[in-house]
């Protein structure tokens, strides 16, 4: 029985597991949301808000920490400039693990681990992306209307 033992295990040693949640914090902080089984995600999602608590505090000693724990300067970076300052007025509650169905080979279930708000700056970027490519095509009409007219 393990009664009184918290955290998850994941079928790995120690050393393992700690790399493993690493690259998974890591990738969550650089790509705003990854997929893995349920029980992975639910052992980085405490992790992931730990090194977001350490953004809001933005000193040399919390970058420091963070860069010990993160696999890439470039995470550390985007950790620090956007994802700090996007979650500075909110307490907590960073990510959120959404269940999204069973993978084909091995029937495990699997869940997206993403950072909240990170659907609204993707729609925000699309909504940009779609608004240009709208304005392209209105300057091409116009442009062939006046190539007609000549």
């Amino acid at each position: 029985m393990r009664h009184k033992n918290a955290g998850y295990k994941l079928g790995r040693d120690k050393s393992h597991r700690d790399a493993l949640l690493r690259n998974l914090v890591t990738s969550v902080i650089e790509r705003e949301r990854v997929i893995t089984t349920v029980t992975k995600a639910k052992a980085a999602k405490p992790l992931v808000d730990r090194m977001i608590t350490l953004a809001r505090e933005d000193s040399l000693h919390a970058r420091r920490q963070a860069a010990q724990f993160l696999k890439t300067p470039e995470s550390v970076q985007k950790l620090f400039d956007k994802l700090g300052t996007r979650f500075g007025q909110r307490n907590g509650g960073y990510t959120r693990v959404v269940r999204i169905g069973f993978r084909k080979g091995d029937g495990a279930e699997e869940a997206m681990l993403e950072l909240v708000g990170s659907e609204l700056v993707k729609r925000a970027a699309d909504r940009a992306k779609r608004r240009e490519e709208r304005l392209k095509a209105i300057q091409q009409g116009k442009e062939e209307e006046g190539t007609e007219e000549k």
